[in-house]
Formats: C-alpha cells, sequence, structure tokens
C-alpha cells in the first residue's frame, strides 16, 4: 500500500494546489470506452493513470482492494488466481473498475447482483479541496456521498480505490440457447430464469422482432462430457453473436435447448471480438465482405481497445447511434418496436437488471420510483448520415425513455437540455453535495455528459469534407493500425 498511498497523496497534493487557486480541473484516466468526445487542459487535468493495480485480497470476506484504473481483464486475471470473480464483470476488457463504479455498468448476471456499482463496499476519494477519506453505504456519514458518486461520472470527487466484493469462481460457464419468437416470450424465459437459484447469467440477443435467443449461464466446475469446450477469444473462433445466431438456425425446431461449456474468461468477455456485432457495420462501411477469413485476417484491429480508439479518432461517434436504455419490463414491448420503427436497427441485446432497495440505489437510477426489474436493451448501429437528424433521433429515443420510466446509460452522446436532465435525476441532492464536499472545481454531471450542439453542428466546410465518405474512416483505421503497431505489435491471436 506504500506505493498507492504516496500516489494518493501526490493527487491529493495537486487537488488542493488547484483548489486553492480556485482553478477548474478534470480528470484523466488514460483510456475511455465512452463514446462521448473529450477535450482537456494539460494544466487543468489531474492525472490518476498510475492508479491501476490490485492491491490486497481478503480470503475469509472475499473482497479485493483494487485502484480504479485496473481494466477488467486484469482484474478476473487477479481474481481468477485466487479462486474468485467479482459479481459483476462487464462485457469489454478494458472497461475500468473506476469507469464501472462511476458510470452505469452491468452484465449477464446483474439480474442477481445488479449494476457493477452494487459490488463495492467502500471507496477512497480525493475531494475537491484535496481531502482524502472514505466512502462507504454502511457509514450513515457518508452513504450520501457514496450513493451520488456511483453513476455521477466522476463529478464529485477522485475516486483512488474501491473495496470489492467477490465470489467463488468456477473454471466453466455451461451455456444454453433458448429460442423465442417475441418479446413477451424472452421476458417469460427471463422471468423463470430469475427464479431458478443455479442461473449465474442471462441475456438475450434479438436479430428480429420474431427471432431471438436468451442465453442462460450456469457456473461449472467441469465441461460438459464428450464435447469440446467452445472458445470466443482467438482469431479463428467465431464472433459469439454470430455463433449464437447460427446454433439458432440450427436447433430452434428442437425440443430440448442446446448447452455448451465456455471457459469462464473467454465467456466473461464474450462480446470483446466484434464489439458485439457493431464491427460489422466497420465492414459495411468500407464495403468489405464479412467472412470467416477475412474476421481472421483483420482480429487485431476487431476487439473493444483497438476499436473504441478508432471511433474517437475519427470523430465519427455522432454517425453510430450507441445506446443503452434501461426500462421496466411493461415498457419493454413499446421500446423495441419504437427502436425498429425509428432505426431499423437489429440485433438488439437484452439484459434484465436488477434494481437495489430504493434508499440504496444509484445516482445512475435518477430519482423517480422504479419497479425491481429494468430491461436494458442495447442499441448499437449506424444513425443518420445528417448530424442534424442524427440529433433528433438521439433526442426522440431520449424522450420516449424517459416517457416509459426509464434511464439512459450515460456513456453515450446525451442530447437533454438542462431542466430535461434535471427532471430525471436528483439535482437538489446532487448540488448538496457538491457544495458539501467542495467538488464544485470539477465539472459537473451534465456539463460532463451533454454534447455541445455549437461545436457539433457538421455545418462548416471543413466538417463536411470530413464528414465525406471514407475520409473519417480512413484517418480512424490508420490511427487504429498506428496504435496497433507501436503499442502491442501487429500479432494476432494464435
Amino acid at each position: 500500500m506504500d506505493r498507492h498511498n504516496s500516489t494518493v497523496s501526490q493527487i491529493s497534493s495537486k487537488v488542493r494546489e488547484l483548489y486553492h487557486r480556485n482553478i477548474p480541473f478534470r480528470i484523466y484516466h488514460g483510456s475511455t470506452v465512452s463514446t462521448r468526445s473529450s477535450e482537456r487542459d494539460r494544466n487543468r487535468v489531474v492525472d490518476v493513470s498510475p492508479l491501476s493495480n490490485v492491491l490486497e485480497f481478503d480470503m475469509q470476506r472475499k473482497t479485493v482492494l483494487v485502484e480504479p484504473n485496473v481494466p477488467m481483464d486484469a482484474l478476473v486475471d487477479a481474481t481468477l488466481a485466487k479462486g474468485l470473480l467479482p459479481q459483476v464483470v462487464m462485457e469489454f476488457p478494458n472497461i475500468t473498475v473506476g469507469g464501472g463504479f462511476s458510470g452505469m455498468s452491468g452484465e449477464s448476471s446483474s439480474f442477481r447482483y445488479s449494476l457493477f456499482d452494487h459490488s463495492i463496499k467502500s471507496i477512497e476519494l480525493v475531494l475537491g479541496n484535496g481531502t482524502v477519506i472514505k466512502a462507504s453505504p454502511e457509514d450513515a456519514n457518508t452513504s450520501d456521498l457514496f450513493f451520488q458518486c456511483a453513476g455521477s461520472c466522476g463529478s464529485l470527487g477522485v475516486v483512488t480505490l474501491l473495496e470489492m466484493q467477490l465470489m467463488d469462481a468456477k473454471p466453466y460457464v455451461e451455456l444454453t440457447y433458448i429460442p423465442v419468437s417475441s418479446v413477451s416470450d424472452s421476458l417469460k424465459t427471463l422471468r423463470r430464469a430469475e427464479a431458478d437459484p443455479t442461473v449465474d447469467y442471462m441475456d438475450g440477443i434479438f436479430s428480429s422482432s420474431t427471432s431471438g435467443v436468451i442465453l442462460i449461464g450456469r457456473l461449472r466446475e467441469r465441461p460438459i462430457t464428450g464435447r469440446n469446450p467452445q472458445t470466443f477469444d482467438k482469431a479463428s473462433d467465431p464472433w459469439f453473436y454470430l455463433h449464437a445466431e447460427q446454433i439458432l438456425n440450427n436447433t430452434k425446431d428442437q425440443v430440448v435447448p442446446y448447452t455448451e461449456s465456455i471457459p469462464i474468461k473467454s465467456y466473461l468477455f464474450r462480446y470483446d471480438r466484434g464489439v458485439f456485432w457493431a464491427s460489422s457495420r466497420a465492414f459495411r462501411y468500407f464495403h468489405m465482405p464479412l467472412n470467416r477469413i477475412t474476421r481472421y485476417l483483420l482480429d487485431p484491429l476487431i476487439n473493444t481497445r483497438i476499436m473504441f480508439h478508432a471511433l474517437h479518432k475519427s470523430r465519427m461517434a455522432w454517425r453510430g447511434f450507441i445506446q443503452d436504455l434501461a426500462v421496466p419490463y411493461s415498457a419493454s414491448q413499446s421500446l423495441i418496436e419504437f427502436t425498429e420503427e425509428r432505426t431499423g436497427i437489429w440485433p438488439l441485446w437484452i439484459c434484465p437488471v436488477k434494481l437495489p432497495p430504493s434508499g440504496r440505489r444509484s445516482f445512475a437510477f435518477g430519482k423517480r420510483d422504479m419497479p425491481e426489474m429494468l430491461l436494458n436493451v442495447g442499441i448499437w448501429g449506424f444513425g443518420p448520415q445528417n448530424r442534424h437528424d442524427a440529433i433528433q433521433l438521439n433526442r426522440e429515443f431520449e424522450a420516449k425513455v424517459d416517457k416509459l420510466g426509464g434511464v439512459k446509460v450515460l456513456y453515450a452522446h446525451a442530447y437533454y437540455t438542462e431542466d430535461e436532465f434535471w427532471g430525471i435525476y436528483d439535482e437538489k441532492g446532487y448540488q448538496v453535495l457538491r457544495r458539501k464536499y467542495h467538488a464544485e472545481s470539477l465539472p459537473n454531471v451534465y456539463d460532463k455528459i451533454k454534447v455541445d450542439l455549437k461545436t457539433s453542428s457538421g455545418d462548416t466546410l471543413s466538417e463536411k469534407i470530413w464528414d465525406t465518405w471514407p475520409f473519417a474512416g480512413l484517418y480512424g483505421l490508420a490511427s487504429a493500425m498506428k496504435k496497433l503497431i507501436l503499442e502491442n505489435g501487429f500479432v494476432g491471436r494464435k
């Protein structure tokens, strides 16, 4: 802990200096999976990128102390070595622990454990005046700060350490592919699985309004006898969603659903290669065939670390309609029908999320009453080619989700007006804490998530040229290849 404490002391000193000089600042983590662009003045940045270590395990309590910039794959490696796993592991290996806590992050175990932040037992935090404190949901003096920090995008202080609850690990996930033919059919299947204590993971993919698959996972000590485990991390492996579609097509008339074994780490990051199915849009953009050979040859480029880098460098994030929208089960049919009508985007990802009790909900859930279960709908595709139309489409979805009693995950482009935003989230409680904990030197959460329409109109000549196919895409591709060569070496997976 000596190295950690020394680093935190340096961060605290830098924050204190900026506070006394009345200089607002931003936090630099070193990486992002947000689709929002970020502008930074180096003189107004607090660099926390060195905080990237797994520090201490408590085997009796099954907890771990971890710094905020530890990515999911490194966290999983460290915990598996101890026979343990995080309760919730986000699907992309480069999502960090701090990003998972400060954002709104869930995955296929969220039907049982809620969002990632619900597995965090305490945080160490550098306040806006440089003071270092610990906050936890069990401490009456700091629980308000803890719950408002969760999901408010790092706008209440600098998180420097997190204590995380873990669970027992097993080496395999036994995954069952259950065909469904409608949203109502999928909800019935999900509800049955929620009540089954043997189920550990649950999500689904809809390839059309009448064809989908619910994916039910159970941790297992051994693979299924007589069948080789399926993996998704080698260049020769299929992308997971294509594999699921193939199984659905081959087995949908069978009475007994298809089940296979997957090594635990390959399961947890099954959507990394292909970035769910977003990489197929990149193939389409460049008019390239999408087949086993092209996926194999381009494998080093089509994972989340490289693809998000290319997305930001290309400045094409506004073209992508990339959203996670969580609504009550009863509203999910309406949202999916609206999505098909307004975008025609398929596939869609569905993931049930259990809400904590009302007094223990994070900032990200907003201030309205919600049922115990929400269905997250992941929508990832291309939006309109015209920027104004893209903005309008995003605003239509924001209004629709609000009307349906849901919330939008704030990693994505957000176009709310300030009044609209604070109509959803608890401005009063949030601003009280901003003042109480000296956070006013940090950008507030609305300033962090909003898109500046004045700088993203697409009306200037340079923007029009940049938006003309294929300039932005080629620049993003070149930047991705440069990153791959300089940082990793142009080496595919064996």
